[in-house]
Parts: C-alpha cells; structure tokens; sequence
C-alpha cells in the first residue's frame, strides 16, 4: 500500500531531515514563508501537507520528494544519512514565567517562578514556555489553576488561543482573530464580551502577539 498521504510518516521523515540539516522550524518557515502554525501541523503529523509543499520541502533539503513520504524500513536508513533516532529528544524543563490572568486587568511577569517537564520535539525548546491561568474568561476550554504550554511566536491562524501581551504589562490568553482593520480577542465564557483593537492600537498601545498555546495541563496547582 502507498504511503502516500500518511501524516505520521511524513512528520516523522520531516524531523529527521530538520535534524540532518540542522533546521529548527524557525528556519524552514522564514526561509520557505509558511505560517508557523500551518508547519506545525505538518510536523506533529497532524495534517498532510499539499504536494507542492512537499516539492518545496524535497527542494530545501536537496532530496527527492519520495524521501519525505515513504516509509523508512528501519532506524538504520535514517543512521545512514546521519540523523539523530527519535527516541533521543528528552524532556526538558520549560520555564514557568508566572501567571496570565484569563481576563484583562493583570500584569504580565517575565521572571521564571518555576520550571515544569515537557517533552518537546524539535529543536527549538528554547522558544517554549509556560504559564499559570487565573480567572474564568477562558472556561471550560481553561481552567483556573491550568498550566499553558506556549510556543514563543509572532503569527497565528484564526481561532488559535494566543498569549497577548497588551501595554507592555497585561497578558491575557484569548482566541485571536485577525481582520483588515484590527484583531478581535475572544473569551471563551460567553459572560466576556470581546475585545476589539485597531491598527493604530495595535501599534501605539502597543497589542502583541507573544505565542500560542499548544498544549494546556488540567489543574496543575501547587499543592
């Protein structure tokens, strides 16, 4: 059968090439121009990438586009061309940089409090961080007490749940919308009406976009 179509053979052959070449996802998605968010999916085999980004893919590392979605037979095929096997990416400690208030009246702080395990699979564990949620705007996709895993970034598609970093001093994590005006945070709990920000405020407050959460830990305060 054709492995065609397989996410999870392609994410792996991904990481592996990423890994031959020296290239965290950063690189690809600057040098290549994808939105991060979209190469994300690719890489945690989530989604199936369009084949001309996949000849885009094959072209950058120099392979031919068979290399990133056939199956390898063994660990050995991918020693031979020097990666680095999967089961050698370890848990790391993220830093825990305090808490984001799941509203809109809490200052952001930027001092590690603590550390959590995670294990991250790449090679950019230095862009991840994580951070406590207070407050209920977020519920029940977020808990009060719920640890984000965020990845540190600039970009997002529609609907993700971002960090936002408002001021210079208030954080709050919200579904962001981008439109040809301005951004719209969202709250999930209805109770919250949503927030909406021009160009000029964007600008002059200033409004940033400071990462997206890619994995939330359910109730995770200290005992």
């Amino acid at each position: 059968m054709s492995d065609l179509g397989n996410k999870e053979i392609f994410a792996k052959n991904l990481k592996y090439y990423m890994q031959l070449n020296n290239k965290d996802r950063n690189d690809i998605c600057h040098d290549l121009k994808f939105p991060y968010t979209t190469f994300a999916e690719w890489y945690n085999g989530k989604i199936y990438p369009r084949i001309d980004k996949i000849e885009m893919l094959a072209n950058y590392f120099n392979i031919k586009k068979s290399d990133l979605i056939e199956r390898k037979d063994s660990e050995d095929d991918f020693k031979k061309i020097g990666a680095i096997p999967l089961s050698d990416i370890e848990t790391v400690k993220i830093p825990i940089l305090g808490k984001v208030k799941a509203g809109y009246d809490y200052l952001a702080q930027e001092n590690i409090i603590d550390y959590i395990a995670f294990k991250i699979d790449g090679f950019d564990k230095e862009n991840y961080y994580a951070l406590y949620v207070t407050g209920d705007s977020m519920e029940p996709l977020f808990d009060d007490g719920d640890i984000v895993i965020v990845h540190k970034q600039d970009d997002f598609n529609n609907g993700e749940n971002c960090v936002v970093l408002i001021n210079g001093n208030e954080a709050t994590i919200k579904k962001v919308y981008k439109g040809t005006t301005g951004i719209k945070l969202q709250a999930v709990n209805p109770y919250y009406p949503p927030r909406i920000f021009t160009e000029e405020e964007i600008k002059d407050l200033p409004v940033k976009i400071i990462g997206v959460v890619e994995k939330s830990i359910r109730n995770f305060k200290k005992k």
